[in-house]
């Protein structure tokens, strides 16, 4: 039989992930670096690199990177920050996580799946996959 969480640690959480969504960084990287989890992640498996990319951070995405955080880590739906990125029409966070050390054919659909699927050409020429 496990514990209920911690409302504190679960109100903490909210907070933390919050900032990722809405690009918080210095806020989020005070948390960071006093001992919260780079690759902290959510009940949905999204964790804090993918809610700033997805938001279109680049700058939380490589505060997070710079940290610790992986790149490439997938969620509960075996999607990767790259692909959201590629989704949302972002090269700025695209080149972040490319810097970071993603890889483009990680997760389900893969970024290059992603990027072919909603013909974004500039960045499968960044993917080397034109």
């Amino acid at each position: 039989m496990s514990e209920a969480p911690d409302p504190e640690v679960v109100e903490l959480a909210t907070r933390v992930f919050e900032m990722a969504r809405k690009g918080e960084t210095e806020a989020l990287v005070r948390y960071l670096d006093a001992g919260v989890p780079a690759d902290l992640t959510n009940d949905r498996g999204d964790c804090l690199v993918m809610l700033a990319a997805y938001h279109g951070h680049a700058r939380t995405v490589r505060a997070l990177l710079d940290r610790g955080a992986q790149a490439d880590r997938v969620n509960d739906r075996g999607q990767t920050p790259l692909a959201g990125a590629v989704f949302k029409g972002d090269t700025e966070v695209v080149r972040a996580l490319l810097a970071g050390g993603a890889n483009p054919a990680a997760g389900t659909p893969s970024a290059v799946d992603t990027a072919r699927m909603f013909g974004r050409a500039e960045v499968l020429e960044l993917f080397g996959a034109a």
